[in-house]
């Protein structure tokens, strides 16, 4: 049986793109969280910066990411974030979790 995966992305609105980002990741909740193997698809807001959000991610395995990745909502997002915010994200595998 393979561990889970955690990806966390840090997410900052770019300057003029006033609530873009906001839409963009609240639009996308139901259907990452409705997908095969999604354990958790969360958005964090940086209480510090309105316009900076955290992505918490969490995959029964690579191959549910993968799929992930095909589906037409990531699509749309891997398509116009670069635009809209500066990115960072991290893939994690369990080290010591509960």
């Amino acid at each position: 049986m393979s561990a889970p995966i955690k990806i966390m992305a840090i997410l900052a609105e770019r300057p003029g793109r006033a609530g873009d980002l906001k839409q963009l990741l609240f639009g996308m909740v139901d259907a990452c969280r409705a997908e095969p193997g999604n354990l958790r698809w969360d958005v964090w807001q940086d209480q510090a910066d309105p316009t900076r959000f955290v992505l918490d991610e969490l995959y029964t395995d690579k191959a549910a990411i993968a799929a992930h990745r095909e589906t037409p909502h990531f699509q749309n997002y891997f398509s116009r974030i670069n635009d809209i915010a500066e990115r960072s994200a991290l893939v994690l595998d369990p080290a010591k979790v509960a």
